[in-house]
């Protein structure tokens, strides 16, 4: 997103000071260590029933709290829970557990220093207090749990954080769990966090969606406490809307079956040229690029099957010819237009790009598209994930562009002509292939 912090701090920070937090509760009476099996447990909390562990001593508690620490075999079989409440309506006040063991796995930051771990529900007030924040801002998932998190700023006599919950985005065909999304990343079903078919902002920033779109989309939500299902067309016209007038215009005809056009009549290039021509049609700020010109073009097999027989087309950014031979075959391999740059080209049904085969080198890129991940609008909470991903989700197709797309750097947004907008995810010379790499951004129309 671009923000630059003062400072990145880590709730492993904080280890040393939890401790100490957690050891107080302790000798106030306010948590207690059981070792109550956690199917029990859960059945316990969500019954109201009171932990046959609650009434241990704090001398008891002190104890098994050092056996945790030192991650015995005594200390393993236990937790630490908050002595809040067992009845409460709300079930997040019914004892949550704030300190358990973890000695398998080395912290990625503290090494095998610590074999307990504080749990969320502990740390989380008491670091938001002792780092300065003012407003805690909170997804209203975790409303249940604000009175959990106040109880710990009174409890331990805190500097008072206040609660802004607000709903968070869903979109449809979407689904936001990490747990999920973790899951298709390590198949392989994607390739990684920053998969442009992800719904992370990393995801959506190598799709196409530039920073202040993306901001300006954000700040038009506010912070509703509505939950809403939203569609992603929306979101890519706010893209478009800060794409398109900067974007340069660019050519690419798809390799597969191109059509070779045989250019003729007096007003056919003796030798190839290149003229200078605007890279944006309404915005000179963008600058210009060469385009070449010659007796020999190629334009996609769609628009060739589309032509007729003395047909007058306009060939977009030189002018109109007339179609005087197609090639009989399935697909068609070569034509002929006869030149007639005098011609209306408002008066033309089809405009169609081309690329000069002389005067220019045509680069090699990969046109790659995405679909959603999965076939349903909505996924509940207990539907079977594999039943709904989407088999296909990413296509690619291999086309020829003009020469001005070899300087294009990674990040750089560009519109193919009568294509659509395309993000640069590999420059032409930031590979070992001597290709480009073009990811289509949605613009919130369907096809």
């Amino acid at each position: 997103m671009g923000i630059k912090p003062d400072v990145v701090t880590y709730t492993s920070d904080y280890f040393d000071h939890l401790y100490d937090t957690c050891l107080g509760l302790i000798k106030a009476g306010h948590a207690y260590a059981d070792d109550t099996d956690v199917e029990t447990m859960r059945d316990e909390r969500g019954r109201g029933i009171e932990s046959k562990r609650r009434s241990r001593t704090v001398e008891e508690n002190l104890t098994i709290f050092d056996e945790m620490k030192n991650g015995t075999e005594e200390g393993l079989k236990n937790c630490i829970r908050a002595k809040i409440s067992v009845d409460n309506p709300n079930k997040a006040m019914r004892d949550p557990v704030i300190y358990r063991c973890n000695p398998k796995d080395p912290h990625h930051r503290t090494g095998t220093k610590w074999k307990m771990y504080p749990t969320y529900d502990l740390a989380c007030p008491v670091v938001d207090s002792l780092e300065g924040v003012t407003h805690a801002l909170r997804s209203t998932e975790y409303t249940d749990r604000n009175p959990q998190f106040q109880w710990f700023l009174d409890t331990l006599k805190l500097r008072q954080v206040y609660m802004w919950d607000f709903a968070r985005m869903n979109f449809i065909r979407t689904f936001l769990s990490k747990r999920k999304l973790a899951k298709l990343v390590d198949n392989g079903r994607v390739w990684g966090w920053d998969d442009p078919r992800m719904p992370t902002i990393r995801g959506i920033r190598r799709r196409g969606m530039t920073i202040p779109a993306l901001r300006d989309f954000i700040l038009k939500q506010g912070p509703s406490r509505n939950v809403v299902s939203m569609d992603w067309a929306s979101f890519w016209a706010t893209n478009k809307k800060e794409i398109d007038p900067v974007a340069p215009r660019h050519t690419a005809i798809i390799k597969k079956d191109h059509v070779r056009v045989a250019i003729m009549g007096d007003e056919a290039p003796a030798e190839p040229r290149t003229e200078d021509k605007p890279l944006h049609p309404k915005n000179p700020a963008v600058g210009t690029k060469k385009v070449a010109f010659s007796k020999e073009l190629i334009i996609d097999q769609a628009d060739a099957k589309s032509f007729k027989d003395d047909e007058e087309i306009t060939l977009m950014q030189w002018g109109n010819a007339v179609v005087r031979a197609v090639a009989s075959g399935d697909p068609i391999t070569s034509l002929t237009c006869e030149l007639n740059l005098k011609g209306d080209v408002r008066a033309t049904e089809k405009k169609v790009t081309w690329l000069s085969t002389q005067g220019q080198k045509l680069i090699d890129a990969e046109l790659w598209d995405f679909d959603y991940l999965i076939t349903k609008d909505k996924l509940e909470e207990d539907d079977d994930l594999e039943q709904f991903l989407n088999p296909v989700t990413a296509t690619m197709e291999e086309a020829f562009c003009d020469e001005g797309v070899a300087k294009l750097k990674k990040d750089d947004i560009i519109q193919l002509e009568r294509r659509g907008y395309y993000r640069v995810d590999r420059g032409y010379n930031e590979g070992d292939e001597k290709k480009v790499v073009l990811f289509c951004i949605p613009t919130g129309k369907s096809k």
